[in-house]
């Protein structure tokens, strides 16, 4: 799930943290720039494990800040095809499940890819499986559920300005339909898979 990968940048510090020791600067801008952050195909930033090599700070005409040239190790979130995990139900939809693992929010598991004999329900807003004819097992929101990677999704996402043309609601909805730099497409069609109550 998680991986140690070597990373090179260069590095911007700024004025106003000169006083400190190079490593710890260095240390605050790369996460400042990286924590949280999704790398293309690569996957999610965490955290910087160790620096690496960290060359001579270069100046730029018209900058007061330092440049400098840094290899560092990095913690990056990506799990591999075919793991399993664990996560929460956030919301049942007729075309799938999404799941949520705190941190890491676009898992998505589509209807094709839920057990044989799951339904949708509208009314009680959770997926259904029928194992058999006397056996109903519901997918509810905010259940605890295991689940297995099947695909990774990276887009290239572009900056786009500043539209005052925009109200609130619209800004809501498109926040709510924009596609996520990194999504990770699972499945829930093996015994063992489902919500973590129905093993217990």
């Amino acid at each position: 799930m998680f991986q140690l990968s070597v990373i090179s940048d260069l590095i911007r510090v700024p004025p106003h943290l000169f006083h400190l020791p190079t490593e710890k600067a260095v240390l605050n801008e790369i996460n400042i720039k990286y924590a949280n952050k999704v790398i293309p195909k690569l996957g999610l930033f965490v955290s910087v494990w160790d620096l690496m090599e960290i060359q001579d700070g270069l100046l730029k005409p018209g900058d007061g800040a330092t440049y400098v040239t840094v290899k560092f190790r990095g913690i990056i979130w990506k799990p591999f095809v075919g793991e399993v995990l664990t996560g929460w139900i956030k919301k049942n939809t007729p075309e799938g499940i999404k799941v949520t693992m705190e941190f890491f929010e676009d898992i998505f598991i589509p209807k094709s890819l839920l057990f044989e004999n799951a339904i949708y329900s509208g009314d009680e807003d959770a997926w259904i499986w029928k194992p058999d004819d006397d056996t109903s097992l519901y997918l509810d929101e905010n259940e605890k559920i295991y689940f297995r990677i099947e695909e990774e999704v990276f887009t290239d996402i572009k900056p786009k300005g500043p539209d005052n043309s925009m109200n609130v609601t619209e800004e809501k909805e498109s926040d709510e339909n924009k596609v996520p730099p990194y999504a990770i497409i699972a499945s829930c069609q093996t015994e063992g898979m489902g919500c973590v109550s129905w093993w217990e």
